[in-house]
């Protein structure tokens, strides 16, 4: 039985890495229109991907980027953990009452409405210039989204099953873990996806314009020297940190979470 296991995460494991040889031919494929549009316009408005390459190994080396994008990360990592804990603890809640659901929808949908640069703004004046308006800016952005998808994992749960574990006495927190949340990881998950990867970029966003240091404070002082390559090449960096999160770290604990669904196939993965 431990050895089927065994064979069967190790086979995840190597189709999860090489479903990477995709997304690293997509990647090829912009660089080669990045160099195109490099080749047209010239250096001032795009650098190559090479002197972007060149700019951001120089700016990873010194131990002032160092310091800004721990700062970032620990923004971002707060607000995105605020976010997720309270939409799904909320969003479960709701779930299972349609009464607080159409309560909290016309709430949810002021919340969407209102742009991150709005938020930046109030944060501002509420926080100053400092981490905490970073933090509540991606608070409050990523939550309804969250909240959103929590509450439709509930709303749309299979209620038969819970009906029949009812009947064998099963407790609520053992239903829970064992019949609801799996139904809820292909909700919850995608939701967490987009609002990992949107806490990075408003991250970056409130902190160039409050100047409060991190990767914003780094891409504020870039675009005052009109250094182009650097301005890329922190761009890149951003967008690299967002990969590092999606595919690092949340896409594989979904995938140990949903490998229930291939228990089916041979070895337990997809055909």
């Amino acid at each position: 039985m431990r050895s089927t296991r065994l064979i069967s995460h190790l086979v995840s494991l190597g189709n999860y890495f090489w479903g990477g040889f995709a997304g690293l031919a997509g990647c090829f494929c912009f660089f080669a229109v990045w160099q195109l549009a490099h080749e047209l316009y010239g250096s001032y408005v795009l650098p190559s991907p090479q002197q972007t390459l060149q700019a951001m190994i120089l700016l990873v080396q010194t131990d002032k980027f160092i310091a800004m994008a721990k700062i970032t990360a620990e923004r971002s990592f707060l607000g995105f953990a605020i976010a997720g804990s309270i939409g799904i603890l909320s969003g479960v809640l709701c779930g299972y009452s349609f009464a607080a659901i159409r309560l909290m929808r016309p709430i949810i949908i002021i919340l969407l409405g209102v742009p991150p640069i709005g938020w930046i703004v109030l944060a501002l004046i509420w926080f100053e210039n400092g981490g905490g308006s970073v933090v509540m800016t991606i608070a409050v952005a990523s939550f309804p989204l969250i909240f959103i998808n929590s509450v439709e994992a509930i709303a749309t749960r299979d209620r038969s099953l819970d009906d029949m574990a009812r009947a064998f006495n099963i407790g609520i927190l053992k239903r829970f873990r064992t019949i609801t949340f799996p139904q809820m990881v292909s909700f919850i998950f995608p939701a967490l996806s987009l609002s990992a990867g949107s806490a990075w970029k408003v991250a970056v966003m409130a902190e160039l314009l409050s100047y409060s240091g991190g990767l914003g404070g780094l891409l504020f002082e870039a675009r005052s020297t009109f250094d182009v390559p650097e301005v890329t090449a922190i761009i890149l960096i951003i967008v690299c940190f967002a990969l590092i999160t999606e595919f690092g770290i949340i896409h594989p604990i979904r995938e140990f979470f949903e490998s229930w669904r291939h228990a089916s196939d041979p070895w337990g993965v997809k055909r």
